[in-house]
C-alpha cells in the first residue's frame, strides 16, 4: 500500500495547506529509490573526460579529511578524548565531495547498482563497471597527488607534520580480515548516507557530518579517504607499496563494495521491488 501524504485528506486544511503539509512529509521509499537510480543512470552516461575530471577532483578533495584531522590532532593534548574531537576533521572531505557533486567511488556502490538491479541487462552492467573503473582509478590518482603535495617541506608546522605521520598509519593498523570488516561497515554507512540524502532536504549537511563522523570515530576504513593516508605513509617511507595494496587497499575495497552493494543497494531494492513493477493505481490500492 502506498504511504499517505501528510495532510492529503485532512478536513482541517485547505488545498494550499495540504500541499504545504505534503512537501514536509517524508518521501516514499520508491521515490527515494528512483531519485538515487536516476543519479546512477546520469553518471553512467557521462563521457570519459567528465567522469575523469569529477573523480580526480573528488580524490583531491578527500585529501582534506586527512589534513584537517591531522591539524586537529596536532592542536589537541594526548588525551583519551583527542580522537573524538579530531574525527570531526575527517568529515570535511566528504562535505566538499558530496555537496560539490563530485564523483566518489563508494557512492556509486549504490547509485550505479540500482540501475543494474532494475534493468537486469548486460549493457547496464557494462556501463556500471565502466563507471566504477574510471571513478575508482581517478579517485586514487587524486589522493596520490594530494599526498605528494603534503610532502613539500615547510608548508605545515612540525607539529602538523608529526600528526600527519601518525594519522597516516591508521588504515594500515590491522590485519586483512579486520580491515575488510571495517570496510564493510564503512561502505554500508556511506551507501546508506546516499540513500538518506534525498529525504534530508535542508539537513543534508548534518546528515553528511553525522554519517562520516561515525565512520571516523569508529576507525572504519574507506578506500578513498584512507588512500590519502596510506599513500602518504608510503611516500614518507613508513610503509611499503605492498603494505598499501595488501594491508589497506584490497581488503578495504572488498569490504566497501560488499557493504555498499549487499547491505544497502540489494536490500533496499528488494524492499520496494514489487512496487517498481506495479502501476501507480495498483500501489494505491
Amino acid at each position: 500500500m502506498n504511504e499517505p501524504q501528510a495532510g492529503a485528506d485532512s478536513p482541517h486544511l485547505d488545498s494550499a495547506e495540504q500541499e504545504q503539509a505534503a512537501e514536509h512529509s517524508a518521501p516514499h521509499p520508491l521515490v527515494i529509490h528512483e531519485i538515487v537510480r536516476e543519479e546512477g543512470e546520469v553518471a553512467m552516461e557521462r563521457t570519459f573526460f567528465a567522469l575523469m575530471s569529477s573523480a580526480l577532483a573528488a580524490g583531491l578533495s578527500m585529501g582534506f579529511s586527512f589534513l584537517v584531522q591531522s591539524i586537529l590532532e596536532s592542536a589537541l593534548p594526548a588525551a583519551p578524548w583527542r580522537g573524538l574531537i579530531a574525527s570531526f576533521g575527517y568529515t570535511i572531505g566528504f562535505v566538499f565531495v558530496i555537496l560539490g557533486r563530485q564523483q566518489l567511488f563508494t557512492e556509486s556502490t549504490l547509485t550505479a547498482v540500482l540501475p543494474v538491479l532494475t534493468r537486469r541487462d548486460l549493457a547496464t552492467l557494462v556501463k556500471a563497471l565502466r563507471l566504477w573503473a574510471i571513478v575508482l582509478f581517478f579517485n586514487l590518482v587524486g589522493t596520490a597527488i594530494f599526498a605528494a603535495i603534503l610532502q613539500i617541506r615547510g608548508v605545515f608546522s612540525p607539529e602538523v607534520t608529526h600528526a600527519l605521520a601518525r594519522v597516516a598509519m591508521t588504515p594500515l593498523s590491522a590485519d586483512f580480515g579486520v580491515t575488510m570488516v571495517r570496510g564493510v561497515f564503512s561502505g554500508w554507512l556511506i551507501a546508506l548516507m546516499v540513500w538518506l540524502l534525498p529525504s534530508a532536504r535542508s539537513g543534508r549537511l548534518l546528515t553528511i557530518l553525522l554519517v562520516t563522523y561515525t565512520v571516523a570515530v569508529s576507525k572504519l576504513t574507506h578506500v578513498i579517504a584512507g588512500s590519502v593516508e596510506a599513500a602518504y605513509a608510503v611516500m614518507t617511507g613508513a610503509a611499503s607499496v605492498s603494505d598499501y595494496f595488501l594491508v589497506f587497499f584490497v581488503p578495504t575495497l572488498i569490504g566497501n563494495v560488499i557493504g555498499g552493494v549487499s547491505l544497502v543497494a540489494i536490500v533496499n531494492h528488494a524492499a520496494i521491488a514489487p512496487e517498481i513493477t506495479s502501476t501507480p493505481r495498483e500501489r494505491g490500492n
